[in-house]
């Protein structure tokens, strides 16, 4: 009868451990996700403010060496700010609908 108790208590030995496992790698994929989601913001942000650099420096060669960025990361960046314009317009379309119609 021992036999079985510490096969029991092993078992569950066992099930805590593989949960508390569990457990850590949830925290850290959700540590991830929100790092993800701050790294998508800050590239938006960047986008934002290549995308105005470039209307204040002339152009994107003038802002490419005002920046001091390479002319294919000035592209990438206004590709999402313009990006990211579409989609606040799209969020923004439906709400400016007149609600009563014709």
């Amino acid at each position: 009868m021992s036999v079985q108790n510490v096969n029991s208590d092993r078992a569950l030995s066992r099930k805590q451990r593989l949960q508390e496992k569990q457990r850590r790698q949830l925290a850290v994929v959700d540590t991830v996700d929100k790092a993800e989601a701050k790294v998508r913001k800050a590239e938006v942000e960047v986008a934002t403010a290549v995308a105005e650099a470039v209307q204040v420096f002339g152009g994107v060669q003038e802002a490419s060496e005002g920046l001091d960025m390479p002319i294919q990361t000035v592209q990438r960046f206004l590709g999402m700010a313009r990006d990211e314009a579409a989609r606040a317009a799209d969020v923004a379309e439906p709400a400016a609908e007149p609600v009563g119609g014709s």
